[in-house]
């Protein structure tokens, strides 16, 4: 991410949680039912990697739920993986943070991932490499939770207002809310969910199962082969 990235400004990544949980539909039972879907599979001692942790709102959540894991968080954003910590407090001591991508993650092996609002900011080719490394460091048979933008372009406007109509109605000013509409067409390689699923499975990745939608964002589970 460069300098300019709202990520990396520090009012901006204050206001983070308040403002995601305004945008995502049903963002804190998102983060319940990931964890949920993560323990079915993992143990009670469970290693989990979770890449794009920045704000820590899911390793605290994953944290709280599961009192044995233990986590490695992964995000490009400095000031983001600040707010990881705050967020964590007396929990922080169960989760390393890592600055970087997928790339400054350990190998594992890894008991469970997550990965969360995230890869609708890769290309393509991108977001199969980075499911491939995910499942690279990954036991056998362990579960992959991912949940971000799709939809298909055809159907781009539709859903993208509805999103907006749901931020306003969460308190976001219409003009912002509007906005965000050009912002995610131009800035963000949104994928259909069709192509979402497939890439799943051609990173490694079995029994995918959508479990989670809500306007723009859909949610999947699948299990390393």
């Amino acid at each position: 991410m460069n300098p300019s990235d709202p990520f990396n400004d520090p009012q901006a990544v204050a206001r983070y949680a308040e403002r995601t949980a305004r945008v995502v539909p049903g963002l804190r039972d998102l983060h319940t039912l990931a964890g949920l879907l993560l323990a079915e599979r993992a143990p009670r001692d469970a290693r989990v990697l979770v890449l794009g942790a920045g704000g820590g709102m899911e390793l605290a959540a994953f944290a709280r739920a599961q009192p044995g894991w233990h986590f490695d968080g992964v995000d490009p954003s400095a000031e983001m993986l600040r707010l990881a910590a705050a967020t964590l407090g007396p929990l922080a001591p169960r989760a390393r943070l890592h600055e970087g991508y997928i790339d400054s993650a350990p190998d594992g092996p890894f008991d469970a991932a997550a990965c969360l609002l995230t890869l609708h900011f890769l290309p393509e080719a991108e977001r199969r490499a980075t499911l491939a490394q995910l499942q690279r460091r990954l036991k056998p048979g362990a579960p992959l939770v991912v949940a971000h933008h799709s939809f298909a372009a055809a159907q781009a406007t539709r859903w993208l207002t509805r999103n907006a109509a749901f931020a306003v109605a969460s308190g976001v000013p219409a003009e912002q809310a509007e906005s965000s509409i050009a912002a995610i067409r131009e800035r963000l390689p949104v994928l259909a969910p069709e192509r979402d699923e497939a890439l799943l499975r051609e990173a490694g990745f079995a029994e995918v199962e959508l479990f989670y939608a809500a306007f723009t964002f859909r949610g999947w589970v699948g299990y390393k082969t």
